[in-house]
């Protein structure tokens, strides 16, 4: 009788995956497997099971052959790196979301990046199952009309702690459009990148390790400054949180803004705009012997207008040595510039050192002395009651959104975007996140790069082989580092 593989609960609720052997009904042996706590080991452990046992039978199929042996590989895929990334998805929540194409979409994005129709390509070089035409465009239908993306939110943020909700940090991305004309969506703007082409504004909001929370789109033209109230009110309507402080950096600093956040009740860490250098900074250098130190820190009173009336905000300045080489370094090219625009040398668009009085072109030598006096400053305001090295680290966190941007514009290329209608966009927008999701919990489970997981699981294949007129899987080669990649996924 052939060996099959039996399951058994334990106190603990792990469940024991065992292969027994039997002739007629006596009991012959039985082979321990191992133990499975969640279902990536489940199902490592009974694809492991099932191989011993096809393993066996084929060993001796062959053992009574005679001569050349007719086997023929039927497949070859990878299902390791597949049900690695289901597990993921699952683990966070997503499988609320009942749509097989959907996830298709979601999980072959981090695999590689492309068209939604060219998932079908890539889903079927690897081996595996693929959508059809007709069932990604109702997949996409689907995500607009059943509010995926308020789905998705709300399994993300189970999967944040309370911990890492303390600090939020926000901030804007442009992504472009391959289209001649703008529309009422699409518009040109303000590029990140420097591009002529029609755009959208993109608001991100993550914890402090930079798991995305929520994201919203806004019209190519619309001015950074307001898109966070939109998107922090859409997370307070959701949520009703509480003590939560929000990270931004000066795109965002406006009195409305900090006149909205303290009436939703959150706390704030925003970079401070340098429209005028500190008067406690001025007044220590104004004793000969004071000179600036790295890391020196000085507190003061920012004045804000809010609802007609000017406030008082605190506002912290800090100066750092690496920091006033850097801004040296570009006054002094840009000064070079304006030079050689003062002379007729070259013509630049713009250049905030040269101007033009009463038709002659001069270098603003005033606004170079003001710029080369606060080189290496930075000020940040906020309403918190900690120390202000506190309140500084905690906007330095801002460079965790900023490699979610960076993850979604290069890993899972979010860019340029080839739809056209609305709705087409915001699903696009919605796989993306979905992606970012992932591929951040896995970079903070494994500590590797996403890049690094793909190029470590992707070689490793399943095989279904034909022999004798049977099929046979045939059990891939986990190397060491895929094993403790997968070990890391599965650790709670």
């Amino acid at each position: 009788m052939k060996p099959f593989i039996r399951r058994g609960k334990l106190k603990s609720g792990a469940i024991k995956i065992q292969i027994e052997y039997k002739e007629g009904r006596k009991r012959t042996r039985i082979v321990h497997i191992g133990t499975a706590h969640n279902e990536l080991e489940l199902n490592l452990l009974e694809s492991k099971a099932d191989e011993i046992i096809n393993t066996n039978q084929l060993a001796l199929e062959l053992e009574a052959t005679h001569g050349e042996l007719d086997i023929t590989l039927e497949k070859a895929y990878s299902k390791t790196l597949w049900e690695a990334l289901d597990y993921v998805y699952q683990r966070i929540g997503f499988n609320i979301i009942e749509d097989e194409v959907f996830k298709q979409l979601v999980l072959s994005r981090i695999i590689e990046p492309t068209s939604k129709f060219d998932t079908i390509r890539v889903l079927d070089e690897l081996g595996l199952n693929t959508p059809s035409n007709t069932g990604i465009h109702r997949s996409l239908r689907s995500c607009q009309e059943k509010d995926y993306r308020s789905l998705l939110a709300k399994a993300c943020m189970t999967n944040t702690t309370k911990s890492s909700l303390k600090l939020l940090l926000y901030d804007v991305t442009t992504l472009y459009f391959e289209a001649e004309k703008e529309d009422e969506y699409r518009k040109a703007g303000l590029s990140k990148e420097r591009r002529l082409d029609p755009q959208i504004v993109i608001g991100l909001l993550v914890d402090k390790n930079g798991f995305p929370l929520e994201v919203m789109s806004f019209e190519g033209n619309k001015a950074e400054v307001k898109t966070m109230l939109p998107v922090l009110e859409s997370f307070k309507q959701r949520y009703g949180m509480i003590g939560i402080t929000v990270t931004a950096d000066a795109a965002m600093m406006s009195a409305t803004n900090i006149a909205a956040l303290e009436k939703l009740g959150y706390n704030y860490i925003i970079s401070s705009k340098m429209n005028r250098f500190p008067m406690e900074i001025d007044e220590y250098l104004a004793i000969p012997e004071n000179a600036l130190e790295d890391g020196q820190i000085f507190e003061s009173k920012a004045t804000v207008i809010i609802a007609g009336k000017k406030l008082k905000r605190r506002c912290i300045y800090q100066y750092r040595e690496k920091r006033a080489k850097l801004d040296l370094r570009n006054i002094e090219k840009a000064v070079a510039k304006a030079k050689n625009m003062v002379d007729s040398k070259i013509v630049y668009k713009r250049n905030q050192y040269f101007k033009i009085t009463n038709g002659t072109k001069i270098l603003d030598e005033e606004l170079v002395a003001k710029h080369i006096k606060r080189a290496g400053i930075k000020g940040y305001i906020t309403n918190l009651k900690i120390s202000a090295q506190e309140v500084i680290d905690g906007y330095h966190q801002l460079y965790e959104v900023e490699r979610s941007f960076r993850m979604s514009k290069t890993d899972l290329r979010a860019r340029p975007i080839f739809h056209y209608t609305r709705d087409a966009i915001e699903a696009h927008l919605t796989i993306v996140f979905a992606a970012l999701a992932i591929s951040r919990h896995i970079q903070k489970k494994t500590g590797v790069s996403i890049k690094r997981f793909l190029r470590t699981l992707t070689p490793i294949r399943t095989g279904l082989v034909l022999f004798a007129g049977k099929t046979y899987k045939i059990k891939p080669l986990i190397t060491p580092e895929a094993s403790i990649l997968l070990d890391s996924l599965t650790k709670l």
